[in-house]
């Protein structure tokens, strides 16, 4: 082989390896990407520590916070709604209200637990603790309020009623289950502040005297 032969090889490996090379970058970009995209998912469905620790192979225990504030709220005559309108309308509904809900959730110092039907549970305090759990939980029920008003029944045409309450005391939190694991609370504060939103007036807030003691 002569000297214009060899430089003429040696060219084509560069220009493989510039091109594996070029492949590889484009190739860990890509899981780059999606790395995030999956971190940004496990993040909306538990808090950011503990899916830190499930994700590092770490148990998470269950464990006890003294002070925090939960809130449950749900949507006024949603049975009467449902048994008017078409599945697909009810969705919809709660599809445009949640989301409105969720995009709060981030101006507020609160996480979302779960919503089942029309109920919607937030709590502030878990699993990062602040002193300040009541007051933005009532900040949040305040926008929630303003939110419902600019999402209509597809029964009736008018902006829906929402019946919102808020109690504040300790709960025991953990992670239940392997597939699609939940953040769960326990405890009477769970109880309490599900019976204070029962019992609520429709577009008012319901708070319960200890949680009015910490704002």
């Amino acid at each position: 082989m002569d000297f214009s032969e060899a430089n003429t090889t040696k060219n084509m490996n560069q220009k493989k390896l510039d091109e594996t090379t070029a492949e590889l970058k484009k190739t860990s970009q890509a899981l780059e990407m999606e790395k995030k995209k999956t971190e940004t998912l496990l993040y909306q469905m538990l808090p950011k520590k503990v899916a830190n620790d499930l994700k590092n192979g770490k148990s998470v225990e269950a464990e006890k916070f003294d002070q925090v504030t939960i809130l449950f709220s749900d949507i006024v005559t949603f049975t009467n709604i449902a048994a008017a309108c078409s599945p697909m309308d009810i969705v919809n509904m709660l599809n445009n209200l949640y989301q409105r809900f969720d995009q709060r959730t981030n101006d507020h110092d609160v996480y979302k637990v779960e919503t089942i039907g029309d109920a919607y549970m937030i709590v502030s305090g878990v699993p990062e603790r602040t002193q300040y759990h009541a007051k933005a939980v009532a900040e949040f029920a305040i926008d929630m309020l303003r939110e419902a008003e600019h999402v209509f029944s597809p029964a009736t045409g008018k902006p829906l009623q929402i019946r919102i309450g808020m109690h504040s005391g300790g709960v025991v939190s953990g992670v239940v289950g392997l597939k699609m694991p939940r953040y769960c609370l326990f405890g009477d504060t769970v109880n309490t502040a599900s019976r204070m939103e029962s019992h609520g007036v429709p577009s008012r807030i319901h708070v319960s005297p200890t949680s009015f003691r910490y704002n």
